[in-house]
């Protein structure tokens, strides 16, 4: 549109000098004809100026010459004196003119101007114009360049020709004309154009298709004329068609079929085999065609090959007819190749724990597919394979299971409808502690990639590095993911859906022939912020009236970035704000200010900074008269702790010393009043209406009427069954989980009965023995020289004394109140009691 315009711009202006030039051409005109003289003949013109040529190359010189006739009313009886114009300028005479003639000639050395007039005046007041004439100058046409013709093949059938009529404006009117020449049917036809028209249109029945053809172009003005090279064609060969139309495409292992025709104007060419075609194509997760491949002669259908199995993809074609413009593409239309078993191998890495109580190897197992793996198919899924027996399979890009010790190597396959894929071997490494890699950083590379960095020594036996990385803020195998770089390496780009401000854990793990070095472990953010929250300041006054400041960790969702480090910024009423620096493995500082007022917590990152709420400090004042107190107490409570001791450990009150050191009763000097059934082990009636008297507990054995000699020798020296028999005294009936054994009890004897109740009375005394426990009944008692025993009857003591353990050892002695002595042995006197009621 803004061409046009400027093109219509231009038009009216030289439209408009035109029409000026031509009425300054009718002024010079009138006023040579009202300055003329009259004769027979009409009015003459007082005079005539003669010029080589009026339209001139532009730039070239110009000689006019101007001539006033003798009867000129003018100049009648007086001298002459002429001069010339050109347009409202003065042009100087030539040496030549002489002031008594009237004949005056000018030459203008350079004409610079494309249109102008050129007057013969005489000197008077004011000048009298007596002749006049135009002069235009500009350029030969230049010979139309760059001549195009084009069939168009639609109906109706014609030829558009067009041409560049050159770079130089000729500044004169130049008529294009075009020409053609038909040799077989041995015609010419020419065609003029309008003034500024560069094509035209040849109709259809002015040539033929399949012959060839002259074709030029002749430019004329009024300084020359020109003609363009000739252009010899076929008129078939300079049709562009339409865009074809593919209709269908097939699938075949590997390839895809297109089945394609031309529009219905065109279809009759279609068949003639003398068609070119090109087709280009892209699968569906590509952005850039690929290079057009050519097929001459092309027929439907054509198939294009080398393509990927179970992969969709776009093609389009064009065609022309030998050597003629190529069509437009046409549109798209998509197809999906074949499915295949896959192909290629897979990159893996695998995570080992032992469990050293199955003896057996926890294996995580991670693959994805390498540069040069190709699915082939859909639903891919994976199975994992040790010595052909199956141990996973999934469609996951992991697995996790257990092995034994001695297996070497698992098998990955991937799997599809069509078929698997050749087994990718991964060796199970073992762990070496070898550090290979020095130091390990991450940067932000563009939007969602890291760019992984890292130092390591030499080391023999290093085959690549392994790189894996996770986000923190989620769990679970399925977020692991790893690469694997060279041996030469020393960086690598990881690519993933990373976030901005949420951490993720990168390690950079060599790996050997023979196993897998100790990796460099380290956490990255792609962008950082200020955190979004400010841990709470907790405050404690130390004895010496330091104020200690702690706070919390900040929780990893929170961060936002790494943490730098902490900045306390505290205060008094009067002083100015200090700083301090904390580490951030501390999260604590100690301020030996005790008038604080103030403080406020900063937490920092490498994106930003975010302050805490201020916490202001309220302690009570601790002056010296509170410390004397707390002295004085401590002096206090030490004094009476002392004498509670002294008195304790040299006090006469039996009561009040057998609180803190009991004494262990005599077995030997006690006996039981009576016993029940609810005090034993087994269910008996009771033996009277009379209130019972329970003990902690007692066993009874089942041992015979009469004990022989060798069984009594036996219960008498087995240290096993007295020492439980003794144990049993301690324990407690009420607690139906006991076993017979107390650890806290201390076993001292064991009393054996033959009968029970109201059972007969025994024929032979009753069995007293003596508990093999190593430790002394009596604080009194020697060890290894046990003193005799009695046995007491109820009612008082008798002549008969039953003495039990060595009896050449034993002197009977004088036995105090019998009365008093059971106050100290109840469970004896209980035992004495049911005695007296047996017999």
């Amino acid at each position: 549109m803004l061409y046009h315009l400027l093109v219509l711009g231009r038009c009216l202006y030289v439209g408009f000098i035109i029409m000026i030039s031509k009425w300054m051409s009718v002024i010079v005109m009138l006023v040579t004809f009202v300055n003329g003289a009259r004769n027979e003949d009409g009015i003459q013109p007082c005079a005539k100026v003669h010029t080589s040529s009026s339209v001139v190359p532009l730039g070239s010189p110009v000689t006019a010459t101007c001539v006033i006739r003798e009867d000129c009313p003018l100049v009648t009886g007086q001298a002459v004196h002429i001069e010339w114009r050109l347009d409202d300028r003065l042009i100087p005479s030539s040496p030549e003119a002489s002031e008594s003639s009237r004949v005056s000639r000018a030459v203008i050395s350079s004409f610079n101007h494309t249109r102008a007039i050129l007057t013969c005046c005489i000197q008077a007041s004011p000048p009298q114009v007596v002749a006049g004439v135009e002069i235009r100058a500009g350029y030969p046409p230049e010979a139309p360049q760059n001549l195009t013709c084009q069939t168009n093949l639609t109906n109706p059938i014609t030829i558009t020709c067009s041409w560049d009529p050159g770079q130089r404006e000729t500044h004169l009117p130049t008529q294009y004309s075009l020409h053609t020449e038909m040799w077989a049917e041995n015609e010419n036809y020419s065609y003029k154009l309008p003034q500024g028209v560069h094509h035209y249109t040849i109709p259809r029945f002015e040539f033929v298709l399949f012959y060839d053809m002259k074709i030029y172009v002749k430019a004329v003005n009024e300084l020359g004329e020109t003609t363009s090279a000739p252009l010899v064609l076929e008129p078939v060969s300079s049709a562009k068609f339409d865009p074809p139309r593919i209709q269908v495409i097939s699938k075949r292992y590997g390839c895809l079929r297109l089945n394609w025709n031309l529009s219905p104007d065109q279809a009759w060419l279609q068949s003639c085999g003398l068609l070119n075609l090109e087709y280009r194509f892209k699968s569906v997760d590509s952005t850039q065609w690929n290079d057009p491949v050519l097929v001459q002669n092309a027929k439907t259908p054509v198939d294009m090959c080398h393509l990927l199995h179970w992969t969709r993809y776009f093609a389009q074609i064009r065609v022309r007819y030998q050597q003629s413009p190529w069509s437009e593409w046409s549109s798209s239309q998509s197809g999906v190749t074949l499915e295949s078993a896959p192909t290629g191998r897979l990159d893996s890495w695998m995570e080992i724990s032992e469990d050293p109580l199955l003896k057996q190897l926890n294996i995580s197992l991670f693959w994805k597919p390498s540069k040069r793996f190709r699915a082939n198919g859909q639903n891919v899924s994976y199975i994992v394979l040790v010595q052909k027996r199956v141990v996973c399979s999934t469609r996951e890009n992991y697995c996790t299971f257990s092995l034994s010790r001695s297996v070497k190597k698992v098998y990955v396959k991937a799997v599809n409808a069509a078929g698997k894929s050749s087994p990718t071997v991964v060796q199970i490494y073992k762990h070496k502690a070898h550090p290979v890699v020095l130091d390990a950083t991450a940067v932000p590379y563009g939007n969602n990639s890291f760019l992984v960095q890292w130092r390591s020594m030499d080391s023999s036996g290093l085959s690549d590095y392994v790189v894996k990385w996770r986000p923190l803020l989620k769990s679970g195998l399925s977020h692991i993911q790893f690469d694997i770089a060279g041996q030469n390496q020393s960086s690598i780009v990881i690519t993933g859906s990373f976030e901005p401000y949420k951490p993720y854990g990168i390690s950079v793990y060599p790996r050997f022939m023979d196993g897998i070095g100790p990796p460099k472990t380290f956490n990255a953010y792609l962008r950082e912020k200020a955190p979004s929250m400010v841990p709470k300041l907790h405050i404690q006054k130390t004895w010496n009236s330091d104020i200690k400041i702690t706070w919390d960790e900040i929780p990893l969702d929170q961060r936002n970035g790494k943490i730098q480090d902490y900045t306390v910024f505290y205060w008094n009423q009067k002083g100015p704000v200090n700083v301090v620096n904390v580490d951030t493995e501390k999260r604590s500082v100690i301020l030996k200010d005790p008038s604080v007022h103030g403080a406020v917590l900063m937490v920092s990152t490498f994106g930003g900074s975010l302050n805490g709420s201020a916490v202001h400090f309220e302690f009570q004042p601790f002056d010296e008269v509170a410390s004397a107190m707390i002295v004085i107490g401590s002096v206090f409570g030490l004094s009476l702790l002392i004498i509670f001791i002294v008195l304790t450990c040299f006090s006469k009150h039996e009561r009040f010393k057998g609180i803190f050191w009991p004494v262990v009763p005599d077995p030997a000097n006690s006996f039981v009043l009576r016993l029940t059934s609810e005090s034993t082990q087994y269910t008996h009636p009771s033996c009277d209406s009379e209130d019972p008297i329970y003990l902690s507990h007692l066993s009874f054995p089942d041992i015979p009427m009469k004990l022989s000699k060798e069984e009594d020798d036996l219960w008498i020296n087995s240290s096993e069954e007295t020492s439980d028999l003794g144990e049993s005294i301690c324990g407690s009936p009420f607690i139906t989980e006991y076993s017979g054994s107390n650890s806290d009890s201390v076993p001292y004897a064991t009393v054996v009965f033959s009968g029970f109740c109201n059972s007969p009375p025994p024929k032979e005394p009753h069995v007293y023995l003596r508990s093999e426990s190593t430790q002394p009944l009596l604080e009194a008692e020697e060890p290894f020289t046990p003193k005799c025993y009695q046995n007491l009857a109820l009612g008082g003591m008798t002549e008969e004394q039953h003495f039990f353990g060595p009896s050449h050892d034993c002197v009977p002695e004088e036995v105090a109140d019998p009365e008093s002595l059971w106050d100290d042995f109840p469970f004896l006197r209980a035992l004495a009691m049911n005695d007296t009621e047996n017999d």
